[in-house]
């Protein structure tokens, strides 16, 4: 391929993205300064809790090394493609795309960072959105490339800083708040997740990672504080069964954290459209 041809298929891409972008309304960014804080959890949960309002959702894995949405939503079938346009897989009523769906089981994506960038722009370009109030991106963890790409081609108006009461990673959420500022994002909330440990015995809440982090968090940088997400067992069996908690078990403690978060989001969204 000469210079100009792959000038002209940059342009074509960025063209489709433009294109993509445009039919849907808000578009969110979940994010966060260190792994195995709950960011999948809370992109998956969010994404329903916003349905159940009556709003069609979509769902971008993002974590191209990590992607664990497909899991998460018991989607174990390869990824359609048609006339060269992705088809993303539609599970109780949202849509949803991920690398997991084009590569066999355990193999590893040993990619650098640019390729992982590419294939979120086809992730934004040629994936058949169609028309969507909200699309959610589950990035990786950290600041790095793929949270660039996101920050650029979909133009999130929403960046969802998730942390957990610990210190450690609070001190790595701060950097993603510092990030999704510099970025631009308009919109810069903190949720803490794994707030507590409800009982599944006795219903009492330990606070096994500390308590009140993100709320801190928020003061200090001076973003709205979303909610925090207690630990439940339910969460956990649910998603590995690939259903999330907020439709199992939509009166529950958790369910009802998603629930207000997902209230937050929506007040955004009013202030976006005034």
């Amino acid at each position: 391929m000469t210079d100009q041809e792959k000038h002209n298929a940059i342009e074509a891409e960025a063209e489709r993205i433009k294109e993509n972008v445009s039919k849907i309304k808000n578009r969110i960014a979940v994010f966060s300064g260190k792994g195995g804080v709950g960011k999948t959890t809370v992109s998956v949960n969010l994404a329903y809790a916003l349905q159940k309002e009556g709003y069609s959702t979509g769902l971008l894995d993002a974590d191209i090394t990590g992607p664990n949405i497909a899991k998460m939503l018991g989607v174990n079938d390869y990824m359609e493609i048609v006339d060269s346009k992705m088809i993303p897989f539609e599970r109780y009523g949202a849509k949803m795309v991920s690398v997991a769906s084009l590569i066999e089981p355990g193999q590893p994506i040993i990619w650098r960072g640019p390729i992982r960038s590419k294939l979120i722009n086809q992730f934004l370009a040629d994936v058949e959105w169609g028309e969507l109030d909200y699309l959610i991106a589950d990035l990786p963890p950290g600041t790095g490339d793929e949270i660039l790409t996101i920050s650029m081609q979909m133009k999130p108006q929403y960046a969802i800083i998730v942390t957990t009461p610990q210190e450690v990673s609070v001190i790595d959420a701060a950097r993603a708040i510092t990030m999704a500022k510099k970025l631009e994002i308009p919109y810069i909330g903190v949720v803490e997740n794994m707030s507590g440990f409800i009982c599944p015995h006795c219903s009492s809440v330990l606070n096994i990672f500390g308590e009140g982090g993100g709320e801190k968090l928020a003061k200090e940088y001076e973003v709205p504080f979303m909610g925090a997400i207690p630990v439940d067992i339910h969460a956990r069996v649910l998603g590995d069964k690939g259903k999330p908690i907020v439709l199992d078990k939509p009166d529950c403690e958790v369910s009802k954290s998603f629930n207000s978060i997902a209230d937050k989001v929506l007040g955004f969204a009013e202030n976006e459209n005034i």
